[in-house]
């Protein structure tokens, strides 16, 4: 009995598979008249690399930056040998840097940078990363390594592309950012001043004056080195500092404060000389750039900042934005968009640059 019942179980399950093989061969069977009909489903399309490439511009140009970075991403795994692809691939790291996203941005062009070495953009790859790094700095009450690699990355522009435009952008970043640091240093310095710890706080202004001779610190750093001074009763060394500040700047308010420290601890000595007794030497004249008059600027190859007032003490201040600071990067003749995406010229003015022409009339007017 129970093997009668296995023997119909095993039978039915043998007509069962034979029914569902029919079937699939009448399903093969029908899709191939279809196919020899012409009748065939749709196939997917990908777009050819030309349009992927608009697309990434035009998103670019709507403010939809993470979608523009999709397009040139799309465009890179699609076509790896188009002649679009090497700009898809300059331009997903400037996406990136739109959102915000510069660790993306950072690694996108470094891996541009590996692949082309010798490009003609490589210069505009550096300064973009150079510039991934100094959005980044924070305050000056923060650890400063982001400083320090934004100094380093815009260094490696100043040395690798030295009379390019990005150079000299680069270096005023980067006495900006040494600014920033001996805010730093100041604002080291004065809590240890305040705390009385007059040794750790002398330490702090003398790599001041000693590291960042150019910046706007170096007078209250000397002023401060005054005050240390004769806190722990150095007169020699106060007096010193004095004269030094005397020198360069003797209409600063740092001298005055400097020079009544000394008086009122009967400290003055005739080498000592009295405020706006003598003219500024020339190198306390050095003064920040300002931004008055200065277009801003947005897009490729035109991101540039500068504070939009000279740094104050121990703070940093706001960055604005500057004209762009040189031609674009250019696709083969043949390969430029009719729009003229790549087609820029740009017209000198002072120590910057200002556009002449227009691209994207409604929001991009003054790129390029």
């Amino acid at each position: 009995m129970v093997s009668s019942i296995v023997t119909r179980r095993a039978s039915s399950f043998r007509l069962g598979l034979m029914s569902l093989g029919a079937c699939s061969c009448l399903g093969f069977a029908f899709l191939a008249g279809c196919a020899s009909n012409g009748e065939q489903a749709p196939v997917p399309r990908t777009a050819d690399a030309e349009t992927l490439y608009n697309y990434g511009v035009d998103a670019l140009h709507d403010g939809h930056y993470k979608m523009a970075s999709g397009e040139f991403e799309l465009l890179q795994q699609n076509y790896p040998y188009s002649g679009y692809t090497g700009n898809a691939e300059l331009m997903e790291g400037y996406a990136y840097y739109l959102q915000g996203e510069y660790a993306l941005s950072v690694q996108q062009l470094e891996r541009y940078l590996q692949l082309h070495p010798t490009s003609p953009d490589a210069a505009y790859a550096y300064y973009l990363r150079g510039l991934c790094y100094y959005e980044q700095i924070g305050d000056v009450s923060r650890d400063q390594l982001g400083t320090i690699e934004a100094v380093d990355a815009l260094q490696e522009v100043v040395s690798r592309f030295p009379q390019t435009s990005y150079a000299r952008d680069a270096q005023l970043k980067i006495d900006l950012c040494r600014d920033h640091l001996a805010g730093k240093e100041m604002l080291v310095g004065r809590f240890y001043q305040e705390e009385k710890d007059y040794q750790a706080a002398i330490g702090r202004y003398q790599r001041v004056v000693q590291d960042f001779q150019t910046t706007n610190h170096v007078p209250e750093a000397l002023e401060r080195l005054v005050e240390v001074n004769l806190d722990l009763g150095l007169p020699d060394e106060a007096r010193q500092a004095a004269s030094v500040l005397g020198y360069n700047d003797p209409d600063s308010k740092w001298y005055r404060y400097a020079y009544n420290k000394l008086k009122y601890n009967n400290q003055l000595t005739p080498q000592i000389r009295k405020p706006g007794s003598g003219k500024k030497n020339r190198a306390s004249e050095h003064t920040q750039p300002t931004t008055s008059s200065v277009p801003s600027a947005q897009g490729p190859l035109a991101i540039a900042k500068v504070p939009s007032s000279p740094v104050q003490q121990s703070s940093l201040s706001k960055f604005g934005n500057v004209p762009p600071q040189s031609t674009a990067a250019q696709l083969p003749q043949e390969q430029r968009r009719k729009r003229g995406f790549f087609s820029s010229v740009f017209t000198p003015v002072g120590n910057f640059f200002t556009p002449v022409g227009s691209f994207f009339s409604n929001t991009w007017n003054k790129i390029f």
